[in-house]
């Protein structure tokens, strides 16, 4: 029998009914042997989520007030969670504590991290497995930084103890024990390295939707489900704007060649999306996996005669970004033109400076400054067989009278990114979903 991990988020346990879904879905498979919990999410509008409590905690900590009130609204979460789950375990003293130790240790991530060491609790004693503490076998080293192959050590000497348990996600320690957090929505980051350690099958992502959708549905109605990508698309397609999960949760079970599959604890039937380490059949079955965009860029175009003889004129444009703390995103090119894009964010109170960085450097004939860009990335293996997908793309967004302000396209054909109007931005998406997909 193989192992599975799974993880879930705080809309997946954010009450007791959600806690049963979720016991359901554990035990409905044998292979289910490590659990990754999130803290308890929003149960309904207008309601806070655990973690954001406490936070909310730690800064009345900081600011010399009283905390208890809030906690208490924290400590009646779980409390009516055990409660109504009819579980035998009397969790005050727990909670006492807590309470207690987010004022000693004066730690944001002390305090944050409470809601997740919380929820595993609880959900130990329900599931009726073993807790294993993050804060022993998920480690940082003095800087921060997380320490890949201590870490990787350590979880798998505590899986040989422990073959179920429950390990919560969002933190880990310091070498001196000092708990230390990944950033917002760091569970799902756990739960790869937990799977990784656990040498599993598939690490299955329970959240609150299907799967990855094939375009953002606040733009287009009512998109199709992705049922099987790579993680390379799920890069191009996360860092253009795609967010089902967290960045850096790719890279453990990436670098393992464990499959993630992304499930819906409120509808368990569906199979969801499944991530694999390499493209299939299937990959390229259908022209594009999915679209996704981001608004708001800036391209700078750089025309200067002979460009392409001149020896590190390249260098010098992206020299003046760096010396500015500047990033760019794309770099489309020509004989005698040099384009750079950069986010309006990170170029917001630096453009003058770089600018003139550039004049003085590179001398160029002329610079372009062009604002409100938008761009956005059609993802996909299957564009690489097929003919005509960028002649379908473009014809798309040609009869829907949007202009095309810049092309760039990777050597690999896994993506065509466009560069439109942010007034064109949601027009254009639907333009290139229904060119593909169909109504």
């Amino acid at each position: 029998m193989g192992i599975k991990v799974v993880k879930f988020g705080g809309s997946s346990l954010c009450d007791a009914e959600h806690f049963k879904k979720v016991r359901e879905i554990v035990l409905d498979d044998p292979a289910r042997c490590y659990v990754v919990p999130s803290a308890p999410g929003k149960r309904f509008d207008g309601d806070e989520k655990v973690t954001d409590l406490l936070y909310r905690c730690y800064r009345m900590v900081e600011l010399n007030q009283s905390h208890e009130e809030v906690f208490a609204r924290i400590a009646d979460r779980y409390l009516s969670i055990v409660e109504e789950l009819g579980i035998d375990f009397d969790m005050r003293p727990i909670l006492s504590e807590t309470c207690d130790a987010i004022r000693r240790r004066r730690s944001v991530d002390f305090a944050a991290s409470r809601g997740e060491y919380l929820c595993g609790i609880v959900l130990a004693k329900y599931l009726g497995w073993d807790f294993i503490d993050p804060v022993d076998v998920i480690k940082f080293d003095r800087r921060g930084a997380f320490a890949a192959e201590w870490t990787n050590e350590m979880l798998m000497r505590a899986m040989e103890d422990h073959p179920r348990a429950v390990i919560p996600g969002f933190y880990g320690s310091y070498p001196n024990g000092d708990v230390h957090t990944f950033s917002r929505g760091g569970s799902d980051v756990s739960g790869a390295i937990v799977a990784r350690a656990a040498e599993a099958d598939v690490y299955e992502n329970w959240t609150d939707v299907n799967g990855f959708l094939m375009a953002d549905p606040r733009v287009v109605d009512n998109p199709r489900t992705i049922r099987q990508l790579t993680y390379r698309e799920l890069r191009e397609l996360s860092y253009m704007g795609a967010t089902v999960l967290h960045e850096e949760a790719i890279f453990p079970v990436h670098k393992a060649g464990i499959p993630t599959n992304i499930r819906n604890t409120n509808n368990p039937e569906d199979p969801g999306t499944l991530i694999v380490a390499q493209p299939t059949e299937e990959s390229f079955a259908t022209p594009i996996t999915g679209i996704a965009g981001h608004k708001d860029f800036t391209l700078i175009t750089i025309d200067k005669a002979m460009m392409n003889a001149e020896y590190g004129f390249g260098r010098r444009v992206l020299q003046a970004l760096e010396d500015f703390d500047v990033s760019f995103e794309h770099l489309p090119t020509g004989i005698d033109t040099m384009c750079v894009i950069v986010s309006d964010r990170e170029l917001s109170t630096r453009k003058d400076q770089i600018i003139q960085r550039i004049r003085q450097t590179c001398q160029p004939d002329s610079i372009e400054i062009q604002s409100g860009l938008a761009l956005i990335a059609t993802v996909g293996y299957g564009m690489v067989r097929r003919r005509g997908t960028a002649a379908k793309l473009f014809k798309a967004l040609y009869e829907a009278d949007v202009n095309v302000r810049m092309i760039d396209q990777g050597s690999s054909e896994l993506n065509i990114i466009v560069g439109v109007d942010t007034a064109d931005f949601e027009t254009a998406m639907r333009a290139i979903y229904h060119a593909f997909v169909g109504a």
